[in-house]
């Protein structure tokens, strides 16, 4: 899915046109006991319930593309009968209306997603009649062909509300508030099925994560046979080992600068389109090539990619060459950012020409060419200001 399309989804969670027809609820304690469970019409809440509700479920849709929500393909063996997909597809069928698949659905998550404290299933069950769009991007909401019929599933912590002291009306009184136990902001969740080009397809979901660095892998990779994706650090740092083993000795400055100015004119050309800018094998090694890098480096490119990814990445090596990268999540396109033992300096990427290296007198030197206007410590100062 893409952000256009995420988007759609998202709006249809609201207080005046939402498509949810009916909600469920199952409350687990630190042990993983079932405490209690629910099951209604979500019209049928009370406004200032449902309000909450529908920030909860939003929330679940919200994020970056890459880092927060992730799309996942599901294995051709989980779509066959006893699969992960097979059983999701039948959940969705149902309309939250079998209790026993309910059932069966909650015991999968608590026995495959590991938390420490209390938490909350959410699931609701929504059809969605999907408007034709014209060739001018407008929509015909009386010209609907097809129904996305499509669960949302939230998995939110439950805390105890902090101690304090509080006011007491009743008595007049200024004493210790009474701590009960709060439904927090999904940790987790997912979209089934996924609403790819505005349309069902149930061979991939869209999977949310509150944190990109913990995505729950092992929760994703039980509960949905899914290839689990690298995360958004991890991809950050076998990038970093693919440049340092295929550079080697050729790792200078301005061959390193290269190659991150070159991912950030991909991402400025492509800033307007809905998906984000992914990077595959190839394009990775376009990228090296059109940085300056020796052929004699390229030639063990592949090896060093491969070996990269298996060893920092832990990516086996059947899923080495369908591996891609985000291009947000391996470089920054607000910033350069140039590090010494002792100095941390930031450069917008557009301008990242002002910074060069110099060698004087055999001692190695960043130089930034600077304009009129320089501050110290928010004072301004001139060039020539400090004498030698």
């Amino acid at each position: 899915m893409n952000k256009k399309e995420i988007s759609e989804i998202k709006k249809l969670i609201s207080r005046k046109d939402s498509q949810i027809v009916r909600f469920c609820g199952c409350y687990v304690d630190n042990e993983k006991n079932i405490r209690t469970t629910l099951k209604q019409p979500f019209l049928a809440l009370e406004e200032d319930e449902m309000f909450k509700y529908i920030n909860i479920f939003r929330r679940s849709l919200s994020g970056t593309l890459g880092k927060n929500l992730l799309n996942l393909e599901f294995p051709r063996e989980q779509e066959e009968e006893g699969g992960t997909q097979n059983f999701l597809m039948k959940l969705r069928d149902s309309k939250l209306s079998d209790d026993n698949l309910l059932q069966e659905f909650y015991e999968k998550v608590i026995e495959n997603y590991e938390f420490p404290e209390n938490y909350y299933i959410i699931l609701a069950y929504s059809a969605y009649d999907i408007p034709m769009v014209t060739t001018d991007g407008m929509e015909q909401d009386d010209a609907s062909v097809y129904v996305y019929d499509h669960i949302i599933c939230t998995i939110c912590p439950v805390k105890l509300e902090k101690s304090n002291l509080c006011y007491n009306a009743e008595t007049n009184m200024i004493e210790p508030n009474i701590r009960d136990w709060l439904v927090d902001m999904p940790a987790h969740g997912f979209l089934f099925p996924a609403f790819n080009d505005r349309n069902t397809d149930i061979h991939a979901m869209l999977y949310y994560t509150k944190k990109s660095e913990e995505p729950a892998p092992q929760f994703m990779d039980s509960m949905f046979g899914c290839t689990k994706p690298l995360t958004s650090k991890s991809q950050n740092t076998v990038f970093k080992q693919i440049i340092q083993d295929s550079l080697g000795e050729e790792c200078d400055f301005e061959t390193v600068k290269s190659i991150h100015e070159n991912i950030n004119e991909l991402i400025e050309e492509q800033k307007d389109l809905p998906e984000p800018v992914v990077l595959s094998h190839e394009d990775v090694k376009d990228i090296f090539t059109h940085s300056g890098i020796s052929n004699e480096k390229l030639e063990v490119f592949d090896k060093n990619y491969e070996h990269a990814l298996s060893e920092k990445g832990d990516v086996s090596v059947d899923d080495i060459q369908n591996t891609s990268f985000v291009a947000t999540n391996i470089t920054n396109p607000r910033n350069l950012e140039i590090k010494t033992a002792d100095v941390v300096i930031k450069v917008s990427p557009d301008k990242s020409d002002l910074v060069k290296t110099k060698m004087i007198d055999g001692i190695p030197y960043l130089m930034i060419q600077v304009s009129e206007h320089i501050e110290l410590n928010g004072v301004p100062v001139r060039p020539d200001m400090t004498k030698e």
